[in-house]
């Protein structure tokens, strides 16, 4: 698990997920609306009602956990042994179990997910976070691990990514407290394109490279160059996420006029005068001093 597969499918899906949460991150920074509980136009209420309910977003982390998982057991010829017969024993497959872990730890953000939006009475946002924060805990623990008997070019990938992982685990703990932050989200999203991208970009730098021969640990352009090539994959996110984000905005004002009409009915509701409501009140005031002379005058006749 630990080769080319291995670095490049669990990208492939982290960047994936990265594109999604940069279109419902930017949508809701359009509109102003909510990420949490985003309002969404009305459904049928039919047969299939239920379906527009349900966590895609969860299912996807079970399913994609649990695949990765049965990757990683399949892989391996004799199984997932975890130590060998041998006297003394000795432990077995060590990046193979922390890789498993990883996998295992996804399909559990998976399971929160579905419990907290589908089966919980009430929805439980602090549970949702603090399980993924919890995670990327573990996952940077791994990784460290992961990284020690790494030397050269892959020492400085493997560096390089948990430094993306250590920036995302202080927005996600950050978001304990401003759980519907949208610049947080827009961080967060960027770093889940980094991650991605960067674990793809590992899998052809260590297994895979372009030019068919093997990058050098000793030499230290190579590894100067892992770090530019880092410096690109930036770039390259901050520019997709910002694209994004235009065509988005061009897509929703100009091709959706449905999402506009709704917004300018709508407007009249949360806007508010002041002046206008200053001028009811002392309209209310004086008439109400008016009644108390009435009543005054009447009183005495």
């Amino acid at each position: 698990m630990g080769k080319f597969n291995g670095h490049f499918y669990p990208g492939l899906y982290l960047f994936s997920y990265g594109l999604y949460q940069t279109i419902v991150v930017s949508k809701a920074m359009i509109f102003n609306d909510s990420l949490l509980y985003p309002s969404h136009p009305p459904r049928s209420k039919g047969r299939w009602a239920m379906l527009w309910t349900i966590s895609y977003g969860g299912l996807l982390k079970m399913v994609t956990g649990s695949i990765l998982t049965a990757y990683v057991v399949i892989c391996l010829d004799d199984g997932m042994v975890l130590m060998s017969k041998q006297v003394p024993p000795r432990f077995m497959y060590p990046k193979e179990w922390q890789h498993l872990t990883m996998f295992i730890l996804l399909t559990l953000i998976g399971c929160v997910d579905v419990m907290s939006k589908n089966l919980l009475p009430q929805r439980c946002v602090v549970l949702e976070k603090s399980t993924m924060v919890l995670t990327f805990y573990v996952l940077l623990l791994l990784l460290v691990s992961h990284s020690q008997a790494s030397v050269g070019v892959e020492l400085q990938v493997h560096a390089l990514l948990i430094l993306v992982v250590f920036l995302l685990l202080l927005v996600l703990t950050t978001e304990l407290w401003a759980p519907d932050t949208s610049y947080l989200w827009l961080i967060e999203t960027f770093l889940f394109l980094m991650m991605g991208s960067w674990l793809m970009q590992a899998g052809f730098i260590l297994y895979k490279p372009v030019t068919g021969y093997p990058w050098q640990d000793d030499d230290m352009s190579d590894i100067i160059f892992v770090t530019t090539f880092f410096c690109w994959h930036v770039m390259i996110n901050a520019s997709c996420q910002l694209g994004i984000y235009g065509l988005s905005s061009f897509w929703y004002h100009w091709f959706n006029p449905s999402l506009k009409l709704t917004g300018s009915k709508e407007a009249p509701y949360q806007t508010s005068h002041p002046g206008l409501l200053y001028k009811l009140l002392q309209e209310v005031e004086q008439s109400e001093k008016d009644d108390q002379a009435l009543l005054l005058a009447t009183s005495s006749l």
